[in-house]
């Protein structure tokens, strides 16, 4: 996401929003009205979606304008398909990648969260997120002691969850990271794994095959960090393919010849969690999608298999 912080100068007071959008973040007429429209101007902290509201001088106008290829992808429903398992006391749905967990600054239509409540017709409960360009397996509450039990299963460790990712480099058969993780100082958004780090991270690997220095792997997060995967293996010196924030290939060779990944290639394959109403051990798949068993395919990996 591109993020303008505007400040309207005296000069500016009551000029209508979208024309001082507009001319002040260097942006067309239709496009200062369409993020309007979608939710993604602040004043002041507060969602403004009224192009004719007129501004006044000193206030701080925040639009985030969407990015080609990386912004989130708001999506219309969610089709039956996409359910996993429900009951009850929850719901689990294939999360798509490229639609954000839930609302965010640059809109707050189309997110997952969104999505399930409007399946079920009332609020759903969140209780974990996986990043937006990451698909699979994601649990919602139907009842608030459900929610607060499952949000408990993540919190304690009973939650288990296994993913499928495709990196570039070299990797031992299976191994184990445990280096704290920490934001990357220069870089917003990004973190990195250092021993002096101020949030404990875990994660265990197995490699399912290999061909030249690609590799598909399954990977076991300990615990929940942000970008923990990724930054672990890119610590390995074998970042994700498709991620291009951690160094990862965009674009790697086949036999076919060069392919352009459009994503970064890692699935929540499977979740293992007692069940919130009778604790029972309930696991639940997300089907491999076509991305990633094109990847697991390219070394030899039946995806049928994992």
């Amino acid at each position: 996401m591109k993020k303008l912080a505007l400040r309207p100068a005296p000069s500016d007071e009551g000029e209508r929003l979208d024309r001082f959008i507009s001319r002040a973040g260097g942006v067309s007429r239709g496009e200062a009205r369409r993020v309007l429209e979608r939710g993604g101007v602040w004043i002041e902290g507060k969602r403004v979606k009224v192009a004719s509201r007129l501004v006044r001088a000193g206030q701080d106008v925040l639009v985030v304008l969407e990015e080609a290829g990386r912004a989130a992808r708001p999506a219309a429903e969610l089709s039956a398909g996409r359910i996993l398992y429900e009951d009850a006391s929850l719901v689990a749905v294939d999360k798509p990648p490229f639609v954000a967990a839930q609302a965010t600054l640059g809109s707050d239509e189309g997110n997952l969260l969104a999505l399930v409540s409007a399946h079920l017709g009332g609020e759903a409960g969140l209780v974990h997120r996986l990043d937006l360009e990451t698909s699979g397996v994601t649990v919602f509450g139907k009842t608030r002691m459900a929610t607060r039990a499952l949000a408990g299963a993540f919190r304690e460790g009973t939650a288990h969850k296994r993913y499928l990712a495709i990196a570039f480099g070299e990797l031992i058969d299976e191994g184990r990271v445990e280096t704290p993780l920490s934001p990357d100082l220069q870089r917003k958004g990004r973190y990195l794994a250092v021993a002096g780090g101020k949030m404990p991270a875990a994660t265990r690997y197995k490699v399912l095959g290999r061909k030249g220095r690609l590799c598909a792997l399954a990977a076991f997060p300990e615990t929940g960090r942000t970008h923990q995967i990724r930054v672990h293996l890119t610590s390995l010196g074998a970042p994700l393919v498709g991620d291009a924030l951690y160094g990862g290939p965009k674009q790697i060779e086949t036999d076919a010849g060069p392919s352009r990944v459009e994503r970064v290639l890692l699935h929540a394959r499977e979740l293992q969690l007692p069940h919130p109403e009778t604790g029972e051990p309930l696991r639940i798949l997300a089907p491999v999608p076509t991305d990633l068993a094109w990847g697991l395919g390219l070394v030899g990996v039946d995806p049928a298999d994992v």
